[in-house]
């Protein structure tokens, strides 16, 4: 899904989780039993989201995909995975990881530098392996509750914990705060066409499914789950439990 040009609409986000009691976290806490309280609504802006992305964003991701060759869309997604990790940096630290914090800092000055501006990955031939950290993230550690599963116009899939942390990304995102308006929302765009174009492989799968709606919701809560855990999620606490008695 698009995250770049759209991450306005998370706003609206914000006021859900304002005036939304807590609905449990992704830690110790006790599980929401029902994550999708506003399902009605959701579908319904899933249903507009998936209208714009098939007759529009797909189409020019899969021009995109034909007109590019791998080793440059690879050069792409290295470019602005590097691009962005000042927010995977920060985060690092906001969640007290002060070793993985300083080892992605060096992974940053590495591909930077040597990886000319981004486009190569000798970090990782370093042993530097790249990291996936965000606000929404930080405030689990912190023990802020998930909020309820939204589906944000434009946007996809968030709950409001990640909708608030996406907006403070914002702050420190350097696709989103560089001041040339120009080279900014040029980048933005060929980010989002590129994004969307490491997607393709999964339509099928989504389409596919019968319920696309909550196929997407499933697996966006168990990612998003896998992230804050950092892959370490207990044998005895797999999500098969979680959705448990949604119909009550």
């Amino acid at each position: 899904m698009p995250r770049a040009v759209f991450r306005g609409s998370w706003l609206a986000s914000l006021l859900l989780l304002a005036c939304t009691p807590a609905l449990g976290s992704d830690g110790d806490e006790p599980r929401e039993r029902n994550p999708d309280p506003f399902e009605p609504v959701n579908r319904a802006i899933f249903r507009f989201n998936d209208f714009g992305d098939r007759y529009f964003l797909r189409p020019v991701a899969v021009g995109w995909e034909r007109a590019t060759p791998g080793p440059m869309r690879r050069g792409a997604s290295n470019f602005f995975s590097n691009l962005q990790y000042p927010v995977v940096i920060i985060n690092q630290f906001l969640q007290g990881k002060f070793a993985e914090g300083g080892r992605d800092t060096a992974r940053f000055v590495i591909n930077s530098t040597i990886g000319l501006g981004g486009l190569f990955d000798p970090a990782s031939e370093l042993g530097l392996r790249e990291n996936d950290e965000d606000f929404g993230q930080t405030l689990a550690v912190w023990g802020v509750p998930q909020g309820p599963y939204l589906m944000v116009p434009l946007v996809g899939p968030r709950t409001a914990r990640h909708a608030v942390g996406s907006v403070t990304d914002l702050f420190i995102d350097p696709l989103v705060i560089y001041p040339d308006t120009t080279v900014r929302n040029t980048t933005a765009a060929v980010f989002i066409v590129h994004d969307r174009s490491t997607l393709l492989s999964a339509d099928r799968q989504v389409r596919e499914a019968f319920d696309p709606y909550i196929f997407l919701r499933d697996a966006y809560l168990q990612n998003r789950r896998f992230k804050i855990l950092d892959g370490e999620i207990p044998e005895d606490d797999l999500l098969d439990d979680w959705f448990d008695d949604w119909d009550d």
